[in-house]
């Protein structure tokens, strides 16, 4: 079931949930929500897609080799991802997944989970965002809040300007085409 807004329900949601859906009726941003059974890859998240009528953006958390640089990339779901095109691009050498722990610790979110909702809970800006230039074509993007149970569909314009903004976080536009 979509809904306008929060859902109508939002007893036994987790707090991390909750605190998004405040924080977009806090920034006066419109936004849609669909509950789902847990959306653990992109496969499952088709159903969210058709359900809401938007794409879901893929969100990687991932950290260089010393685990001194963390970054949040979103790029379209369907499109590969391959470290080294991303490297070149952002001068960091040897990136890879970021552990659970650091997800928990900067975006306040847990593995499968991860989205750009989780910048809000990043007080510090440790996490650089680094976006797809082909997500900055999208209307609309299907995001999780904090949470992979639910999904937000939410406009382009409202992520990239209000909510990035009121989280004091800039982005960088990526190019990735995801060949070998």
């Amino acid at each position: 079931m979509v809904h306008k807004g929060r859902p109508a329900i939002t007893q036994g949601r987790e707090k991390r949930e909750i605190r998004v859906y405040d924080f977009l009726d806090l920034l006066l941003i419109d936004y849609e929500t669909a509950d789902h059974s847990v959306a653990a890859d992109m496969e499952a998240c088709r159903q969210v897609e058709r359900l809401l009528k938007v794409s879901i953006c893929k969100n990687l958390f991932l950290c260089n080799r010393q685990k001194t640089a963390f970054y949040l990339l979103m790029l379209p779901g369907e499109k590969p991802f391959k470290t080294k095109e991303l490297s070149s691009q952002i001068g960091s050498s040897r990136l890879s997944f970021a552990e659970g722990r650091d997800m928990e610790k900067y975006l306040d979110t847990s593995p499968g989970a991860a989205s750009i909702f989780g910048l809000m809970n990043d007080k510090y800006s440790d996490v650089k965002l680094l976006v797809d230039e082909d997500l900055l074509k999208e209307a609309f993007l299907g995001c999780h809040p904090c949470v992979n149970t639910s999904t937000v569909k939410i406009r382009s314009t409202d992520i990239f300007g209000k909510f990035l903004s009121a989280v004091n976080h800039n982005y960088t536009t990526v190019r990735l085409v995801g060949a070998d």
